[in-house]
């Protein structure tokens, strides 16, 4: 790590930080204002979907946004659309014009997130890449977990709440500042199709796909779950919280270990962990120390895929190619972070419950089979 460009690193890992805490605020401050308005659950969903639809419209841009304006524009002006979008629900009611504005904010955010994971991938070094991406990551996570503790600490204390979730989007540009010009590097590459990249990266798009279920469905549906089981109101909130605390805390072991033994290795591994813990979360719930273990464990290996998923891009691709490639990971946490959550309601209400667990078995059974693929089909450590 001793090759890292640190100050570049640090000014994108609290740039991308900064960003998180806006999200980890803007996205409840939403559904709680609606709610608070009469607003049902299912124009609520419909809403909270719009961001994840704006995600995966954006992916097929992000490459030619590069080309024109470079990483550093292209994510300085999605700083500024996510924090007008942001503020321009505080001037109006009207749900469709809401609907557009979370559209905006969410195409805002994949282009922010495919930039960043590219960069941070290209400032990495080849045998620390496990750790530094890790770093990254736990960074938006931790900057995200404190988002809804402001909301909370500040309901009903601010007039203008959404104009502040909107300004502090702002706090990022300073960081974006610091960022060498030449730290993307390859902004003259010719652009590059996501459709060249995506059959080469089937366990990369597997296990961003189920992390982005696994986490819309912690944060929507396991209070839920946990509710139908007995658990108490409160500690059915905390949940969700202690899931990404899981996720929070040990990112950088497993980077770290990625580092030592192999991603792949390690990569499968989570996903072989968490198809192992997900069986016994029904018989959990009545034991609340099994229950917490439980989740913490969850959310890191859980997290792991989407982690080293990231980590996979960097050593697969570069140049224009790892733009495009980072953007087919947001685009696969698009598609599922917006059909997921539905389609598990709908069976959580007609098949019971514990549908919430067999429906995230399965998805990470799939992960387990792509890269069961990959090794089979012999996948080369670097594809471009």
């Amino acid at each position: 790590m001793k090759t890292l460009p640190w100050r570049d690193f640090f000014a994108l890992a609290i740039s991308i930080g900064v960003v998180g805490l806006g999200l980890g605020a803007t996205t409840p401050l939403t559904a709680l204002t609606l709610d608070q308005r009469g607003v049902g659950t299912d124009i609520i969903g419909l809403i909270t979907a719009a961001s994840a639809i704006g995600i995966l419209a954006s992916a097929p841009f992000v490459t030619r946004l590069v080309a024109r304006f470079g990483p550093r524009g292209g994510m300085l002006l999605s700083v500024w659309a996510a924090a007008l979008a942001t503020a321009l629900m505080e001037l109006t009611d009207n749900l469709s014009i809401w609907a557009l504005l979370r559209f905006v904010f969410g195409a805002a955010m994949g282009v922010l997130f495919t930039i960043g994971e590219a960069w941070v991938n290209r400032l990495a070094p080849g045998n620390s890449r496990g750790k530094v991406v890790a770093m990254y990551t736990t960074s938006f996570t931790l900057f995200q977990l404190v988002g809804p503790a402001l909301v909370a600490g500040f309901e009903s204390k601010i007039d203008w709440p959404f104009a502040a979730c909107g300004a502090m989007f702002l706090l990022a540009l300073p960081g974006l500042g610091l960022i060498a010009n030449s730290a993307g590097g390859h902004e003259d590459d010719p652009h590059v199709a996501w459709q060249l990249v995506l059959p080469r990266m089937p366990m990369i798009v597997a296990g961003a796909a189920f992390f982005a279920l696994f986490d819309t469905l912690a944060l929507s549906l396991l209070p839920l779950y946990a509710l139908r089981h007995g658990i108490p109101t409160e500690l059915a909130l905390l949940s969700a919280t202690v899931v990404l605390v899981g996720d929070t805390a040990l990112q950088f072991p497993l980077g770290w270990l990625a580092d030592r033994v192999g991603r792949a290795r390690v990569h499968a591994g989570c996903g072989v962990v968490v198809c192992l813990l997900l069986p016994a979360l029904p018989f959990a719930a009545a034991t609340p120390w099994l229950w917490w273990t439980l989740l913490l464990l969850l959310g890191a290996a859980a997290g792991g895929t989407y982690m080293l998923a990231l980590v996979a891009c960097g050593e697969r691709f570069h140049g224009q190619s790892l733009v495009a490639a980072s953007a087919v990971v947001n685009a696969s946490w698009g598609i599922t972070s917006s059909g997921g959550p539905m389609l598990t309601g709908v069976l959580m209400q007609t098949v019971g419950i514990n549908a919430l667990p067999a429906v995230l078995w399965l998805g990470c059974a799939l992960f387990l089979v792509s890269a069961w693929w990959e090794r089979r089909k012999g996948f080369n450590l670097q594809s471009d």
